[in-house]
């Protein structure tokens, strides 16, 4: 007899592989990244449960969330039991999770180190496929006032406009600047035109009394400093 198709949902799965009594019993922490999207699909397919599913899922993309929200929908419905349904609610909690990210970032207006920096514009631009060059502009408590995108490029760089991040300093009042850009690549070593741009801008800003505090290479999982290195 043909197996039904819903002999993987979650109530019938043994008691130790139930995620939903797992976080209700033991708290969503101790629940693995595939337990929770698990959660989310409700069952696999005929040959495996849906925790077995999502694992499979996250072993393609080497166990990275990041990576896995970059999948397209039409990549999600590659697996077997991943339908447009569930692929829609996998694609929706993960940006769910990255919008939160964001505006926890946006909470820490204060910079007080150069991982703050990173916490900040890593869920802007640590992703992207492109470059991006940004300025942190900020008054005299540290506290950004503007963030503004001054170049978006390809891979190969950005062009940075130095009377225009002037001109905006001006405007709200900035008295000091923090550089950023990505490095799609995911190298974090600055090219001799990142370190070129940095001398420019800061010997620029200092005939107006404005001080660059720091440039950071940010990519999806860690940052450089040129402050920290000694190297503004």
């Amino acid at each position: 007899m043909p197996q039904k198709s819903n002999s993987f949902s979650i109530k019938n799965w043994s008691q130790d592989d139930q995620p939903r009594e797992k976080l209700r019993d033991k708290g969503k922490a101790t629940l693995s990244d595939a337990e929770l999207i698990a959660i989310l699909i409700g069952s696999g397919n005929r040959e495996e449960s849906a925790v077995a599913l999502c694992k499979r899922i996250f072993a393609s993309v080497d166990n990275n969330l990041n990576a896995l929200g970059k999948l397209s929908i039409a990549q999600l419905m590659e697996f077997k039991g991943i339908g447009e349904a569930k692929a829609i609610t996998i694609a929706a909690a993960l940006e769910l999770g990255k919008r939160r990210r964001l505006e926890e970032a946006l909470e820490l207006d204060r910079i007080t180190s150069s991982r703050s920096v990173f916490e900040v514009m890593q869920p802007i631009i640590g992703d992207l496929p492109h470059e991006e060059f940004w300025i942190l502009y900020l008054n005299n408590s540290n506290k950004v006032i503007k963030k503004n995108q001054l170049s978006k490029g390809g891979i190969t760089g950005t062009l940075v406009d130095v009377r225009l991040v002037l001109k905006n300093a001006l405007e709200v009042g900035a008295i000091a600047l923090i550089l950023c850009h990505n490095h799609p690549s995911g190298t974090l070593k600055p090219s001799k035109a990142d370190k070129d741009i940095t001398h420019k801008l800061k010997h620029a800003a200092q005939s107006l009394d404005i001080s660059v505090l720091d440039h950071l290479i940010v990519t999806e999982k860690a940052y450089f400093s040129f402050a920290d290195e000694n190297i503004l």
